[in-house]
């Protein structure tokens, strides 16, 4: 079921990978964010789509990770609008992303998905107009990923945070710059003026995100503790807001970071 959080501003959650798809509508048709993990789920938020007013206008990828790109090519051909290293992340990396999805989701049509990166990129920041309103795009800096961006409604005082903040656990650290993040996620609350809506997980407020930027700001202090030698691992992992196995990775990605 679609949500209204703002004004014409919809969210939906899906059981699917606690994905959180997102839909702006303005006088020149819908803004849809991200386009889920495979054909087969594109197409059911397509279909989906036709119970908000408009047609799509244009398609922002939050970042290049294939839960939120590898639907891309059932949108075509409508403008489908990312950073720029989001379009080399899934040039470079998607088959890599695919061959490790066939062995996790046996069953699952990743085999037919057709890697489509965006096609309308930019570097720091981009605006769409939708006739009555605005939809601004802005890359903040490396965090989730190097290429994660933002989208702010501002008309609506809502924010789609992608997986630069989420209402899990802990976020996903696999590709990301933990020393770069806490500083990415202070530009962030910068721009929340009431609703942030996560990539993955009920949307939430500004507090919420604030508690999870410092979260990330203390996981980075750990980590140049830990990488300087100052405290140990199993130590950094005690003290870390967040669980154990995520915390050793970021604990092994900000060692890569900090060695560039």
């Amino acid at each position: 079921m679609w949500r209204e959080v703002g004004d014409r501003v919809w969210v939906r959650r899906y059981e699917s990978l606690d994905q959180t798809i997102g839909v702006i509508s303005g006088a020149s048709g819908l803004v849809v964010i991200d386009t889920r993990a495979n054909h087969r789920l594109a197409d059911e938020l397509r279909e989906e789509l036709k119970q908000l007013p408009g047609t799509t206008a244009a398609v922002v990828n939050t970042h290049g990770h294939w839960d939120h790109v590898f639907g891309n090519a059932r949108f075509g051909p409508t403008p489908i609008w990312g950073h720029v290293r989001c379009a080399t992340m899934i040039n470079e990396r998607g088959e890599e992303m695919r061959a490790g999805l066939l062995t996790q989701y046996p069953g699952e049509p990743f085999a037919e998905v057709v890697l489509t990166p965006p096609t309308d990129l930019f570097a720091d920041a981009a605006t769409l107009d939708l006739g009555d309103r605005q939809v601004e795009l802005r890359h903040l800096g490396r965090g989730h990923t190097d290429n994660d961006i933002v989208v702010t409604v501002p008309d609506a005082s809502v924010l789609f945070a992608g997986d630069l903040l989420e209402n899990a656990p802990a976020p996903g650290f696999g590709d990301s710059y933990p020393i770069a993040w806490a500083e990415t996620g202070r530009s962030l609350l910068d721009l929340v003026d009431a609703v942030v809506v996560p990539g993955h997980g009920d949307p939430f407020d500004r507090p919420f995100a604030e508690r999870q930027v410092d979260e990330l700001a203390e996981l980075a202090e750990l980590a140049r503790q830990t990488v300087g030698g100052a405290i140990g691992l199993d130590e950094a992992i005690r003290r870390s807001p967040f669980p154990a196995r995520p915390t050793g990775e970021a604990l092994e990605r900000a060692r890569l970071e900090l060695s560039e």
